[in-house]
């Protein structure tokens, strides 16, 4: 992976985790910050508790990451194809972050929640009422299953990779770079969910993540064009 991918990743799910992922999963962080640690919990076994759930997010997400990388790799065989999915993740990320702005709902439309279903109810409930640390870390695997925007588009990026690796390390760095945000918001609320202090990341994420997307889909382009060039070549000859 290039650094300037990986720059870009951590940049773009850090600034974006302080607007969309802070809306679409901060009530389940103020939820069990509320119901499973207790107000006279020490510091440290309040920041094991945050962590183990973060790290349940990170496990989630490295996982999808290892699945949709060798999915990639088994249905990229060429240039053409490789070309293709990486315009289609551009285009995505473009979409995204003209949804962050609040240009168009796409993000609405493609984050189809199932956490009203009576599985997801009755599996965060009992995960909810454990005190185990290991339930905040399964809490936190939960939580990655989630519908999300964000980690579709990650997925896809994940998946342009055509490596379990690569695809591993993508996801990965996409969910350790979310950790800030979330566990500020079991600390800190009131800075966290401040509007205009959200308003302000969410500004810098979908303009970065416009950004992104177009970088994408031009190397999209360059990976189809290539494949065009030696088509040609071989024809000549």
């Amino acid at each position: 992976m290039e650094t300037v991918n990986i720059i870009t990743i951590i940049s773009i799910a850090f600034l974006g985790s302080f607007g969309h992922c802070i809306g679409m999963c901060g009530g389940i962080v103020l939820a069990y910050s509320n119901i499973k640690i207790q107000p006279e919990s020490s510091k440290v076994s309040k920041t094991t508790a945050h962590l183990m759930y973060s790290f349940g997010r990170v496990f989630t997400y490295t996982t999808l990451g290892a699945i949709f990388g060798a999915i990639g790799g088994v249905v990229t065989f060429s240039n053409n194809a490789n070309g293709t999915l990486l315009v289609v993740a551009g285009i995505a990320m473009v979409l995204a972050g003209l949804s962050l702005m609040g240009k168009i709902k796409f993000l609405t439309l493609v984050e189809h929640s199932f956490s009203s279903s009576s599985i997801y109810k009755n599996a965060f409930r009992k995960i909810l009422n454990s005190k185990s640390n290991l339930s905040f870390f399964t809490l936190g695997m939960l939580n990655g299953l989630l519908p999300c925007g964000f980690v579709y588009f990650f997925a896809i990026t994940a998946a342009s990779t055509a490596s379990p690796l690569y695809g591993a390390l993508v996801m990965a760095i996409f969910g350790l770079s979310t950790i800030p945000a979330m566990f500020s918001l079991g600390f800190l609320a009131s800075l966290s969910t401040a509007t205009s202090f959200r308003n302000m990341m969410m500004s810098l994420s979908s303009f970065a993540v416009i950004l992104y997307g177009s970088y994408t889909i031009y190397n999209g382009y360059d990976y189809i064009s290539r494949e065009e060039k030696t088509i040609t070549e071989c024809h000549t000859e």
